[in-house]
């Protein structure tokens, strides 16, 4: 497996689903892979990758991103309120919007820093308690107090159970996005994004397909 195979078969499964491929972004997940498995994806050209810790992302990509232009970041874990003003200076879009407090804190910083990166809300569609994400009963709600902060909510994001039909989640989150006027779905990881495709992702979040296992040391 590797990035062109990853490639071509997003391009397979976007015209099974009858959808142009260009609408859908690949985010190339870097989290704890070695600069070396990152550095040889960037050779080949491509610029969206996904990062889960911010500390991790910000000892990275300053130096890549003086080699090679038109880096984007998208944050993928979890966020702390007190690392969300470095997030948004280093990240172009982050996928984690989970609770109100964090809302609050990203739309004074916006306000501070006259920017904001784009926003995914992640909802636990789930509902399951080890998870972090907004409730679906309570996702049209906060979408509803996003906006009223002027935030610039981009779409939706889950990581559905490991042992449930990802489909499921995947067309929930699609019927919960379209309800709330949002065209963005952050769904489908290296083993679900082609399921994800026929749902209407627009982003699918694959890693280890592209770079290979992760070492945890």
């Amino acid at each position: 497996m590797g990035l062109q195979d990853i490639r071509t078969r997003m391009d397979d499964a976007a015209e099974a689903a009858g959808r142009s491929p260009d609408v859908i972004t690949l985010i190339a997940v870097s989290k704890v892979q070695p600069n070396e498995r990152v550095e040889a994806v960037l050779q080949q050209g491509h610029r969206v990758f996904g990062e889960n810790r911010v500390q991790e992302a910000a000892g990275k990509w300053p130096e890549f991103r003086t080699r090679y232009e038109g880096v984007a970041l998208h944050l993928l874990g979890p966020l702390q309120s007190n690392k969300a003003r470095q997030a948004m200076e280093l990240f172009q879009a982050i996928h984690s919007l989970d609770r109100l407090k964090l809302a609050r804190t990203l739309a004074r910083l916006a306000q501070e820093l006259g920017t904001c990166p784009e926003l995914f809300i992640e909802v636990n569609t789930g509902e399951e308690p080890q998870k972090a994400g907004i409730l679906p009963a309570d996702t049209d709600d906060f979408v509803a107090e996003c906006r009223a902060l002027d935030l610039p909510v981009r779409g939706l994001m889950c990581i559905p159970p490991v042992e449930e039909e990802p489909s499921l989640h995947f067309a929930l989150l699609a019927k919960m996005a379209a309800r709330n006027g949002l065209d963005g779905l952050s769904m489908g990881m290296s083993g679900d994004f082609e399921q994800a495709i026929a749902q209407g992702a627009t982003h699918v979040r694959v890693g280890s397909a592209i770079f290979g296992a992760r070492d945890y040391g």
